[in-house]
């Protein structure tokens, strides 16, 4: 299959996955926005509406739309594309964002989704294993962590949408992410709890996803340390650090390392 290499598009395609250092200050910067969006994301959830903050929520919203459309315009798959976890989180994030004046219940919250585009984004993580060895290292483990905070700020700032006062103000927002966080630990310490129905299931829910992600980050955290590095002969991913021939079918590997101490 050509790919088109010649004028916008080839343009696009060349600095969303050429190894370039032009094409990677790019997609680094994108890191940054999404680190800084999801940060502001989280401080404004316990936020009421204000004019200002709608502008800034259609501005980054008009980043995002451009962004996704770009991926999605040069992508040789689109429908692989479509189905991928961080491309339908954008997708939620961008509606989020169009939706909400219009929509009776809060959906700011939904926006923290955009995290997961930081670690599931297949040219972004080629980009962090080629450049920093700590990242081929514990590829797992960072994976597993971003995961983990994922999942608690958009479920701490659900719970908050849905249950808490909203005019209370961040108050509001640290008692819902304390309740979150008590209950998907299990720890259960009971001064704040959700006792309509709904609640009781959100709250076993929360327990059900958090404990199975912490034990995701624990294995991550305490199994032997390996690399990714794909065999070209029988594909095996993982090996270990000074790995030269891989255990499954004895071919030669060669992975980039610094050495071991």
């Amino acid at each position: 299959m050509m790919v088109e290499r010649d004028g916008f598009k080839g343009w696009l395609i060349r600095l969303y996955t050429s190894a370039s250092p032009g094409s990677i200050r790019f997609r680094y910067a994108l890191i940054i926005f999404d680190f800084t969006t999801i940060f502001y994301f989280i401080v404004t959830a316990p936020l009421s509406p204000s004019p200002e903050l709608i502008l800034t929520n259609r501005l980054i919203g008009l980043v995002i739309v451009f962004d996704f459309a770009s991926r999605l315009w040069i992508a040789p798959d689109r429908l692989f594309l479509l189905r991928q976890v961080y491309t339908i989180a954008d997708i939620v994030v961008i509606a989020s964002l169009i939706m909400d004046p219009f929509f009776a219940l809060d959906l700011g919250f939904l926006r923290i989704l955009r995290g997961l585009r930081i670690v599931h984004s297949y040219q972004l993580l080629q980009d962090l294993r080629r450049e920093f060895s700590f990242f081929r290292r514990n590829e797992d483990a960072i994976t597993a962590l971003v995961n983990l905070l994922v999942f608690v700020f958009v479920t701490a700032s659900g719970v908050f949408a849905l249950y808490f006062d909203k005019d209370a103000g961040p108050d509001s927002y640290v008692d819902a992410l304390y309740f979150t966080v008590a209950t998907l630990t299990t720890t259960g310490f009971g001064d704040i709890t959700l006792n309509t129905p709904a609640g009781k299931l959100l709250s076993v829910f929360i327990m059900v996803v958090g404990v199975a992600l912490f034990a995701q980050l624990a294995l991550a955290i305490f199994r032997p340390q390996k690399v990714r590095h794909k065999c070209e002969q029988c594909g095996l991913l993982r090996h270990d650090l000074d790995a030269i021939r891989c255990k499954h079918c004895g071919a030669r590997l060669d992975i980039e390392t610094e050495g071991l101490n």
